[in-house]
């Protein structure tokens, strides 16, 4: 079986977003732990840094249980709920072995992000940078980041509606600023769009294929890589449009 458009990569990648979020809580040990037991080795999280300007994983600043909430830039790292990790906890329990995308929650987040993967690159004699995808929905941002680093993977993540000028300009500029793939949520996706991307060499990210025929449909149509809270409906739709 092959896809009606193909994708980019030989084999498009399965995030399982924040983990497997469907079955445990969100940006958990227990979340990414649970991705990969399922089946795929592609985790995505989002990246804060705290006070002491560690890279830490939660969804919003403020964590914690309803009588005392944190907020993470402003609590070191340390001081943190148990159940917020740093990147080098994340690789310690899940090994090194696998391809993350880390939507940057904050601008401050981007350094200590890339000096914790850059150390544990070493530690772990795997370049982890090349493995990793990092996300923001500022290009003027992102496209700043790749004038700092030549060497990381940066995504533009977005919606159509946002974009304030054509699919095809919008393409032309990540082509000429160096980003590596648009990140468009699953509805905004068409094949005409993903063929568009692909011919200025972007790579086409698609998420919120939580459906298993959402995530049919953007694999079939060239997607090189989905985001879904549920590992199992991805893994069926790449068995079905891809045969494995």
């Amino acid at each position: 079986m092959s896809p009606r458009i193909a994708a980019q990569r030989g084999e498009p990648l399965l995030f399982a977003h924040r983990g497997a979020s469907a079955e445990a809580p969100d940006n958990t040990i227990e979340s990414f732990t649970r991705a990969l037991e399922l089946g795929t080795t592609a985790l995505e999280s989002d990246v804060w840094a705290s006070a002491d300007q560690i890279a830490v994983l939660a969804h919003d600043d403020n964590v914690g249980g309803l009588v005392r909430r944190q907020f993470v830039t402003k609590t070191s790292a340390r001081d943190l709920p148990d159940h917020v990790p740093t990147i080098a906890e994340l690789l310690e329990a899940v090994g090194p072995d696998i391809t993350l995308s880390l939507d940057i929650k904050h601008p401050e987040a981007i350094d200590p992000t890339i000096e914790a993967l850059r150390a544990l690159s070493e530690r772990y004699d795997e370049d982890l940078i090349q493995r990793t995808w990092l996300c923001h929905p500022s290009f003027e941002l992102v496209a700043q980041w790749r004038s700092r680093w030549s060497d990381i993977r940066l995504v533009h993540s977005t919606r159509l509606e946002r974009l304030g000028n054509s699919p095809e300009r919008h393409a032309a500029q990540l082509f000429e600023a160096g980003i590596d793939a648009v990140n468009f949520r699953a509805p905004d996706w068409s094949g005409g769009l993903t063929t568009l991307y692909h011919r200025f060499d972007i790579y086409c990210f698609g998420w919120d294929a939580h459906l298993q025929r959402v995530a049919e449909e953007l694999l079939d149509m060239g997607c090189d890589a989905i985001f879904s809270n549920y590992v199992d409906r991805m893994l069926a739709a790449r068995a079905k449009v891809y045969g494995f």
